[in-house]
């Protein structure tokens, strides 16, 4: 199963990142733990400076920008498959 976390406050690309996530695993029929991380000290502590942030299994593979459904599936299936 794959432990997913969106970094950010609840800004327009954060929530739109969750959603893109919850899509994607969808869509692709993964088992995933989709988690929204908004408390700033929690969000530092990934290193992230800009949000929204992405975290796939314990690593930062995005900041400060929204990837494509296609790129965001590529990455947890990597993901998946690295586990």
């Amino acid at each position: 199963m794959l432990n997913i976390k969106v970094l950010g406050p609840g800004c327009t690309n954060c929530v739109t990142l969750e959603k893109l996530c919850n899509e994607a695993v969808a869509e692709n029929g993964l088992e995933a733990e989709i988690e929204k991380v908004t408390d700033y000290k929690d969000i530092m502590s990934y290193g992230i400076m800009s949000t929204p942030g992405l975290v796939i299994n314990g690593k930062v593979v995005l900041s400060g920008k929204l990837p494509t459904k296609s790129t965001l599936s590529h990455w947890l299936m990597n993901a998946l498959a690295t586990q």
